[in-house]
């Protein structure tokens, strides 16, 4: 079953998906381990593993920080690899890299996508790779049965939204508003304007993502998207409150 199956067929029995996110080696990989477990066991539906990069631009500031201080305490890509490995082979449900193409590219594009496939990943959300520039990304992952998950954004052009919708796979990202993470979205009519334009182009699922954080939001976004993306209100909970905040954190969305 490829990534879309899995979306469609999980679907039949939830209104709306929760794909969280966490940053490899922050605080460190044994709490990333307990922190999935508890994820799946609160019934989170997709997981995405950030690989911590210098420069990751799309993110606010709490996971840049994460970003720096896993990296500081040296985290490599190799860890991360390993991680993908050993909770895709326990957990019965995707697990995704998210990072910046130059961790790809100075690894060097098919041989990393080949790794990822191998640890047991599914698919890929690169938020600097263009559609136009990314010919060798996207071989790699459709000769590696990998989905490059693309990115959708308000500001994008009904033109450049077909030509994103013909490139990416597995389903598609719509970022909620301009900015980075880490800030409250207000979801409103635009919002729904923007998933009505996302839908014309494509019937794969869609996700959206930035600043989704309460249960009101999970509300709102029921019958419009398939996934809701939580990243930063997840790495803000653990660290107010450890394993038990975040537990009840994920209960109360469900």
């Amino acid at each position: 079953m490829n990534l879309t199956e899995y979306i469609r067929e999980k679907r039949k029995t939830k209104d709306i998906l929760c794909m969280a996110h966490l940053v490899c080696g922050y605080p460190d990989f044994a709490a990333n381990k307990e922190v999935i477990r508890i994820m799946v066991e609160m019934g989170v539906d997709l997981i995405e593993l950030q690989i911590p990069f210098s420069e990751p631009t799309a993110d606010g500031p709490m996971i840049l920080k994460a970003n720096q201080l896993s990296l500081q305490r040296g985290t490599r890509v190799r860890d991360c690899l390993s991680l993908m490995r050993e909770v895709s082979s326990q957990y019965p449900i995707p697990f995704l890299f998210m990072t910046y193409y130059n961790i790809l590219f100075s690894r060097g594009v098919d041989a990393f996508v080949q790794e990822t496939r191998q640890a047991g990943g599914v698919g890929f959300i690169i938020p600097d790779i263009p559609p136009e520039e990314g010919e060798e990304y996207f071989n790699a992952c459709h000769n590696n049965y990998i989905s490059p998950i693309l990115l959708m954004t308000p500001t994008t052009s009904p033109q450049r939204l077909s030509l994103i919708a013909e490139a990416g796979d597995g389903f598609f990202y719509c970022v909620a508003r301009k900015g980075v993470t880490g800030a409250q979205t207000h979801l409103s009519q635009e919002t729904d304007e923007f998933i009505r334009r996302c839908r014309k182009v494509t019937d794969l699922p869609l996700a959206m993502g930035l600043g989704i954080s309460r249960r009101e939001d999970l509300d709102y976004l029921r019958g419009k998207v398939d996934i809701a993306v939580i990243g930063s209100a997840i790495l803000r909970t653990f660290e107010q409150g450890g394993y038990q905040a975040l537990q009840s954190f994920l209960e109360k969305l469900s």
